[in-house]
């Protein structure tokens, strides 16, 4: 059973801008694990926390770095949730989320699906 879905997209360049203006961005967005990462791919994860917002009903309350886009072994991306956004997941009855993300022509996106049981 579909809980929710969400999308979203970020111009990557307008992105990069507003991170290298405001040092203190990043750590309020990312979790340690992401911060390293290229411009093209924190614009996607930003992407995808929004998108997962959407799907939970986009509550106050939720925090960036409640929610982490890890890879796969295989190369999959998926999110690794706590706090605040596995809590919000927790009363929605979600049981997992489906996570698909994309950049090209200096834009980030990304699909959220979160899926039930029964």
């Amino acid at each position: 059973m579909i809980v929710g879905v969400g999308i979203d997209v970020v111009d990557i360049a307008r992105f990069s801008a507003r991170l290298e203006a405001n040092p203190r961005l990043g750590p309020r967005l990312f979790t340690p694990q992401e911060l390293g990462l290229r411009p093209q791919s924190l614009a996607a994860r930003f992407a995808a926390k929004e998108a997962l917002a959407k799907a939970l009903g986009a509550p106050v309350g939720l925090h960036w770095t409640d929610a982490t886009v890890i890879r796969d072994p295989d190369g999959r991306p998926r999110l690794q949730v706590e706090g605040t956004v596995a809590a919000r997941a927790e009363e929605l009855g979600v049981a997992r989320f489906h996570l698909s993300l994309s950049h090209d022509a200096g834009i980030a996106s990304a699909v959220v699906v979160a899926e039930g049981e029964g």
